[in-house]
């Protein structure tokens, strides 16, 4: 079973009632319980469900640009009326877009309830041209501010909410530890973030995680940035960013360079979500996976979920990094899309019964 940490009784309440699967059973695919293996294996094992996205570039404070993929849903019976049609915004991962497996099926779960979606692509990943010299990060939260102002202009009277997946959970949180309940959103739904960015990367450091994960993630963040070098090159030395052979020196000669910090730390400490979980000021549902090697299990922060009457955290003993695979064969739906689904509706269509608390 789960382990379900959160400090307000009526918050528990809600969740037991409209979100049951968060205090259900969880029983990993039993052929690749163990946590790398459902990290590497759920991409390649899970479907992909057909989506058909309208794009929008929506323009920035600093003359860039940012990719938006809606998912309209104007077949929705539930809720015919585009304009109190309840909409998420999606958020992927650290070099995720609108076509990772993962958004694909959240949108699906989506779909079948009636309400709309939004993917956040961040800059310069989603096939869209840098028009400046600046891409993204964990803890910069301008461009996510920007597109939730936006989604809000259009659809000011439908409800809203968000979720965000990995390095997309940690820039949820941050911008909402910021915000604290000074954002259109209703609530969150984080999945998989990294609490301590210092504890994520020295397990990532690990020899065998090293292999597994960390160099190719690096390779990721290099190619995504590759196809901008002509802009890029305008100030950094792209052949010693292209040199990295770990997320910790990508970030020391690109990310943490690109957004001014002093030095490495002073970007891992502000990215790291664990520092403004106590500012939260909107209901926050956030699972996490213990043998999770990108969010190791002692960096997970139980003690101060406790002293937010916003959070609840919901840690489970298996399913790696964006894993959470159940089932013999596990080509469809995770135990995190489930999580995803029950939240979302419950938010919606019963959530006055926690913004009360």
């Amino acid at each position: 079973k789960p382990q379900l940490v959160a400090s307000n009784d009526r918050f528990c309440r809600f969740l037991e009632e409209y979100c049951p699967v968060v205090t259900e059973t969880y029983y990993p695919t039993i052929w690749c319980w163990e946590g790398r293996v459902q990290t590497l294996l759920r991409p390649f094992i899970t479907s992909r469900p057909q989506v058909q996205y309208r794009n929008e570039l929506i323009k920035t404070a600093d003359g860039g640009q940012i990719s938006l993929d809606w998912f309209d849903n104007n077949d929705s019976s539930c809720y015919p009326d585009a304009s109190t049609r309840p909409t998420v915004l999606l958020l992927p991962g650290l070099t995720g877009t609108s076509k990772e497996s993962y958004i694909l099926h959240m949108i699906h779960q989506s779909e079948t309830l009636g309400y709309r979606c939004v993917v956040f692509n961040n800059r310069g990943i989603a096939g869209e041209e840098l028009l400046t010299p600046r891409t993204y990060c964990a803890a910069n939260t301008e461009d996510l501010e920007a597109v939730i102002h936006h989604v809000h202009s259009l659809h000011p009277s439908a409800p809203f909410m968000a979720a965000g997946v990995s390095m997309g959970g940690m820039l949820l949180l941050n911008y909402l530890g910021k915000t604290g309940r000074d954002t259109p959103l209703m609530a969150a739904a984080i999945f998989s973030a990294g609490w301590n960015v210092f504890e994520s990367v020295e397990s990532l450091e690990k020899p065998l995680n090293w292999l597994l994960f960390n160099y190719y993630l690096t390779t990721c963040l290099q190619s995504s940035i590759s196809r901008h070098r002509q802009m890029l090159e305008k100030l950094f030395d792209m052949d010693l960013v292209m040199k990295a052979r770990t997320v910790r020196e990508f970030d020391k000669q690109f990310t943490s360079v690109m957004f001014g910090y002093r030095s490495i730390d002073d970007y891992y400490e502000d990215a790291s979500p664990c520092r403004k979980l106590k500012s939260v000021g909107i209901p926050v549902l956030c699972l996490n996976s213990v043998d999770d090697v990108f969010s190791p299990a002692h960096a997970i922060p139980v003690e101060t979920a406790k002293q937010n009457a916003n959070v609840a955290l919901v840690l489970t003993s298996c399913g790696g990094h964006i894993g959470f695979l159940e089932g013999i064969w596990p080509r469809k739906c995770t135990y995190m899309d489930r999580v995803f689904k029950q939240f979302v509706q419950a938010v919606f269509e019963h959530g006055n019964k926690i913004f009360s608390m």
